[in-house]
């Protein structure tokens, strides 16, 4: 087992003896908190841990956040008004830069080895995700999606698939009219801008072809389209980054499994994937923003 060290903040790591793991106690908790158990303390604790990381991005203290796992009925129990960790920390980024939420919009990624998609909206009811599915919002997920893997792979162009809203695309408006009236416009608008985007394709097979190396990232309209995909191809080295925010978030791609607190049995591998990966996005930390 590695030593483990309490430090004062970020600035202490670099004292510490090589393999000691550096701990930044959150907010006292009144009591512990039993194993696997929803409640307003955890999730209050939890708040804390998130703006307590988000301050210390912010003001340039850490070169990335790495978030676990965070049980969002345990938020609410807390009185925190925002259904998960991409919400809050776009609120705290705003604040904190002097913005409305609105002046700066974020999308969610989720990625493997295989396959990346990013989502138009993210934590909605399905009846509100379709009517997210507008000309701005699909426009913005493109923006917002090919100016990340600009900076991460500068000069190289990303190829962009944005997927459809309904069945087969919807078969011409025979299905729905979505694809022709705002997705195939948004499209067009940002292939005008240059970007290297094509579709809208049938959602039942964009992914494959992605996966296949056609594209290098999936636009999907809504949060399961997308998340199904990737979690079906394993959540061992999933990874959660969120797009627009001005430091890099990543996050493993799972839930809490509160059924796993305390055995001893949870697997890590989709955390140190997330830690892998913040670290190779270290070097473009604060440039991840909107065009």
């Amino acid at each position: 087992m590695l030593p483990v060290a309490v430090v004062d903040g970020p600035g202490g790591v670099a004292d510490l003896p090589p393999r000691c793991v550096p701990v930044w106690p959150g907010g006292a908790l009144a009591a512990p908190v039993p194993w696997g158990q929803i409640g307003a303390p955890a999730g209050r604790a939890a708040a804390e841990a998130i703006e307590r990381g988000a301050r210390a991005a912010l003001q340039g203290r850490v070169s990335g956040l790495v978030t676990a796992p965070v049980h969002k009925e345990a938020l609410a129990a807390a009185g925190v008004e925002h259904p998960g960790h991409t919400e809050y920390l776009q609120a705290l980024a705003a604040a904190h830069l002097g913005l409305s939420v609105a002046q700066l919009p974020v999308r969610m990624m989720l990625s493997n080895d295989e396959l990346r998609t990013v989502l138009v909206s993210i934590h909605v009811s399905l009846r509100e995700a379709i009517e997210r599915v507008t000309l701005d919002n699909v426009g913005q997920t493109l923006r917002i999606t090919h100016a990340h893997f600009t900076r991460l792979e500068p000069g190289r162009r990303c190829r962009i698939a944005v997927a459809g809203l309904n069945p087969h695309a919807g078969e011409g408006g025979l299905f729905g009219r979505e694809e022709i009236e705002v997705i195939a416009p948004a499209v067009a608008r940002a292939q005008a801008e240059g970007l290297d985007v094509h579709g809208p394709y049938a959602p039942d097979t964009v992914f494959m072809r992605a996966r296949e190396g056609a594209f290098d990232v999936v636009i999907a309209m809504y949060h399961d389209q997308g998340l199904i995909p990737v979690k079906y191809l394993g959540l061992a080295h999933g990874v959660n980054t969120t797009l627009g925010l001005p430091f890099v978030r990543t996050s493993p791609d799972h839930g809490t499994a509160f059924d796993l607190a305390g055995t001893g049995r949870a697997d890590p591998s989709s955390l140190l994937s997330a830690i892998l990966a913040a670290r190779g996005g270290a070097d473009w930390a604060g440039a991840d923003a909107a065009p």
